[in-house]
């Protein structure tokens, strides 16, 4: 009995420990029917939605965001931005006053649920400001498939941040994260953040909306426009479908993506062309002399498709759309709201090649950007210098040498704050776009100068190849750089995102002897790391010495930057290493650390010397 009994325990054991490592994702279908009043900034809407729960769990409770709820005086977040004064993100707040707390009562934004049901039954709800929670009829067990229903009016808020009507650049009407949205739900439970103002979290979906908005206005989305030929801007030969109020249906679809979004102007031009293999790119804006900059991007735009889709892999979805949204740029599904007005075209380029990459790094690779900003923010930073470096070519030995700079002067300040840190958490703005946005980037910087580029694109093809239209995490991708350069790489991701440590290399002593020099370097800093030590000639020929660091265990075995010898590895634990070279005072030109300039020495003041 007691071996029968150890037999089912260690089963069940075995079961629970096999579910709890299988990977899962949530799926949605939102049906919606939307009706807009464009004199009062209103609209009222309806919502089926279609939610199949395909984790282990039984679930008794969902959660739906309400992002709009936040638009106003004495929220969550005015209050954060109270709290951070001139800390605060530069957007919500003005010398140091949340911008938050002076908006009218008319233009308070507002997502009023009228109802909800589950399949056909009433259910009970609390709306905690950006959330609401919602109390099931009956429990959504695993691997089967429910329909709620909703019913809800909003109110279309002041633009404070991304969405919003009337905006600085005179867009009427910017409708982002603007319906009930259902929170995501995977191994680590319900994705409830609070929204603050930073990022966002979502399953994948499918969108069938219907919008019935006043016949004057165009509309620009993310998705597939079924009917062309019936509404504004997107056909030459169409013929307005106006119905008895005077207002035009649009029909937009989309599959797999992780929201819906749009934006509506009586003033938008709508331009479209196909990139070689896909997509086809609209560009929807208001044209006028302040956005000339949109009629000279469309070759940039076919280019920047290319080179994302060759190195980072094949963009899936059949359409995007750049939309003048009017505030700053965010990235939604298959399109972005971005500023128009820019000043160039390199300018205008900067911002679509940022955003455009979040098509990567947030939409198909879907990580949760409130919990890790760094991976969302950082690895799009990274593409869009890539792409910029190509696109707008520049004299430097690789296109984050810039970023680097910005970083190593924003290290002197003593405010930054750990990547590993939650998006909305962070307690300055300027920190957490270091932590975000720059560290996130020279994370894969620091990886190619470790492991070697043609590794690194190697990883992030794999990564790709493996987790896109999936939720990966920063575990998934370590696990790949690992596997692709056979080094362990975990001390180097634990003190790159969990700490503010540095890295401080130096050169301590050279000395000149007949027939050699030999070279003490230092480690100054708290960040360990191999070191490619650079020599150049008086003959111009530059050779390069490779340091490994022990804690990989296995070494660079080649790089983009040329050829070069290996030496024995220099232990972490170890303050200095002494180098010995066959090259005398008067063949020498010029010696030093990292002749490529990618590694992140927060003090290149003793980096190099010039033999004289």
């Amino acid at each position: 009995m007691r071996k029968s009994a150890a037999i089912i325990f260690a089963f069940i054991i075995s079961q629970f420990q096999a579910q709890q490592g299988a990977y899962y994702q949530q799926a949605a279908k939102y049906k919606m029917d939307i009706d807009v009043n464009a004199e009062k900034f209103t609209y009222q809407g309806k919502q089926t939605l279609e939610y199949t729960n395909n984790s282990p769990d039984e679930l008794n409770v969902v959660y739906f965001h309400l992002y709009w709820n936040a638009f106003k005086p004495n929220s969550m977040m005015d209050q954060r931005v109270a709290s951070q004064g001139k800390n605060g993100d530069g957007r919500l707040q003005k010398d140091g006053i949340s911008r938050l707390a002076s908006i009218p009562k008319d233009q308070e934004g507002a997502q009023n649920i009228h109802w909800i049901k589950q399949n056909g039954k009433d259910l009970k709800f609390e709306v905690q400001e950006t959330i609401m929670k919602v109390y099931l009829a009956e429990p959504i067990k695993p691997n089967s498939t429910t329909t709620f229903t909703m019913d809800w009016d909003a109110v279309i808020p002041m633009q404070i941040r991304r969405s919003g009507r009337n905006n600085r650049e005179g867009v009427d009407m910017t409708m982002t994260q603007w319906y009930p949205k259902i929170a995501e739900y995977d191994y680590d439970g319900w994705a409830t953040f609070d929204y603050l103002g930073r990022e966002f979290h979502a399953p994948f979906s499918d969108f069938d909306v219907t919008i019935k908005i006043n016949k004057d206005y165009v509309v620009g989305a993310g998705g597939i426009l079924e009917n062309p030929t019936e509404v504004k801007g997107y056909d030459a030969n169409a013929k307005i479908k106006t119905e008895k109020d005077k207002k035009v249906v649009w029909k937009w679809t989309a599959k797999n993506i992780l929201d819906f979004a749009w934006s509506a102007d009586r003033d938008y031009s709508v331009e479209s062309f196909n990139v070689p293999e896909g997509p086809k790119v609209y560009l929807v804006y208001q044209k006028n002399d302040k956005t000339k900059a949109w009629g000279e991007s469309q070759p940039y735009i076919t280019k920047y498709f290319q080179i994302m889709n060759a190195h980072f892999g094949k963009y899936v979805y059949p359409t995007y759309a750049f939309i003048q949204g009017g505030d700053g740029g965010m990235e939604y599904g298959m399109c972005t709201m971005i500023l128009g007005e820019a000043k160039s075209v390199k300018d205008l380029m900067g911002l679509m090649a940022h955003e455009g990459a979040h098509s990567w790094y947030q939409q198909m690779l879907a990580t949760n950007e409130s919990v890790r900003p760094w991976m969302d923010e950082g690895f799009t930073s990274y593409a869009e210098g890539y792409t910029m470096y190509q696109l707008f070519p520049e004299d430097l030995p690789n296109p984050f040498v810039e970023r680097l700079d910005a970083y190593r002067n924003f290290v002197k300040k003593g405010i930054e704050e750990p990547a590993v840190w939650l998006g909305d958490h962070h307690d300055n703005g300027t920190s957490y776009t270091y932590a975000s946005y720059v560290k996130g980037e020279l994370y894969l910087v620091q990886l190619g100068y470790i492991m070697g580029e043609q590794n690194l694109a190697e990883t992030l093809k794999q990564y790709y190849d493996l987790w896109s239209m999936k939720h990966p995490s920063d575990r998934d991708f370590l696990h790949i750089a690992q596997k692709v350069s056979g080094m362990d790489l975990k001390w180097f991701h634990n003190y790159w995102i969990n700490t503010t440590k540095t890295i401080d290399y130096g050169i301590k002593d050279v000395k000149y002897d007949a027939k050699s020099t030999t070279i003490t370097l230092v480690n100054n800093g708290q960040v360990p790391m191999p070191i490619d030590f650079g020599v150049m000639t008086t003959d111009k020929k530059v050779v390069t010495y490779q340091i490994p660091m022990n804690m990989t265990h296995t070494w660079k075995e080649k790089d983009i930057y040329g050829e070069f010898k290996t030496m024995p590895y220099w232990p972490w634990t170890q303050k200095e290493y002494t180098l010995t070279i066959p090259y005398t005072k008067s063949q020498l030109s010029v010696l030093g650390i990292d002749f490529s300039q990618r590694i992140a020495d927060v003090n290149m003041e003793n980096n190099f010397v010039e033999v004289k």
